[in-house]
């Protein structure tokens, strides 16, 4: 999990972009225009900014300059502003990446993991693969940069999966670690809900293999 600030003068769009950080697993703090940004930065603990170009009082590429003169820390240009001049000017100031409105939600939160990662802010906990992030920290999984819904012991499995790579479990094994020795339901309920996660993976699900009578591995 980390700190998102988010400047953007447009308040749909504020929301918009908090509401993808959020369901990423991330906390958002909104700034109205370019002095509440910098003024939020000086106040709070911020790992990344995703900053709008055309804002009141101090437009986006000022905010970029001067965070760049204190801080380093990722910035992303999220802007309409899309001619070269304008991303060669945002590259110039400093920023790390730049995306143009409209936008695709999972690549900006692909992109926000990317350099969250890269800069050592995602929990170390977190277990990567493929389009796959799984943050046991907060009990969040995306695939492709979308956040997708798990059951518990969808998540308990994934997790012990993507720790076990290339290993072989039995049913049985599975049903000891995941619902507990003193379960009193069948192997079905394994095969159920491997099932049902692989749909809920799409097509990274395929690491997850079947074994003839031998049973799952998570395959790399």
């Amino acid at each position: 999990m980390a700190v998102v600030l988010v400047a953007e003068d447009q308040k749909e769009m504020q929301t918009i972009i908090s509401d993808i950080m959020t369901r990423g697993g991330h906390v958002c703090i909104a700034a109205d225009d370019g002095i509440d940004a910098v003024t939020i930065m000086k106040n709070n603990p911020v790992d990344l900014i995703i900053l709008d170009i055309m804002m009141p009082y101090l437009d986006g590429f000022t905010v970029c300059k001067l965070t760049r003169e204190i801080y380093d820390i990722p910035i992303i240009f999220l802007t309409a502003k899309s001619t070269e001049d304008d991303k060669l000017k945002g590259y110039e100031y400093g920023a790390d990446d730049y995306v143009t409105k409209p936008f695709s939600p999972k690549l900006l939160l692909a992109k926000v993991n990317a350099l969250l990662r890269r800069t050592g802010t995602v929990p170390k906990d977190s277990l990567h693969f493929g389009e796959i992030i799984l943050q046991p920290s907060s009990h969040t999984v995306s695939v492709n940069g979308s956040m997708i819904d798990l059951t518990h012991k969808e998540f308990e499995l994934l997790r012990f999966f993507m720790q076990n790579r290339n290993q072989v479990f039995t049913r049985e094994q599975l049903l000891n670690r995941i619902w507990g020795y003193d379960f009193e339901g069948n192997t079905r309920t394994v095969d159920t809900h491997i099932k049902t996660l692989r749909q809920k993976l799409g097509q990274e699900g395929r690491h997850i293999v079947t074994l003839i009578r031998s049973g799952y591995k998570f395959e790399v």
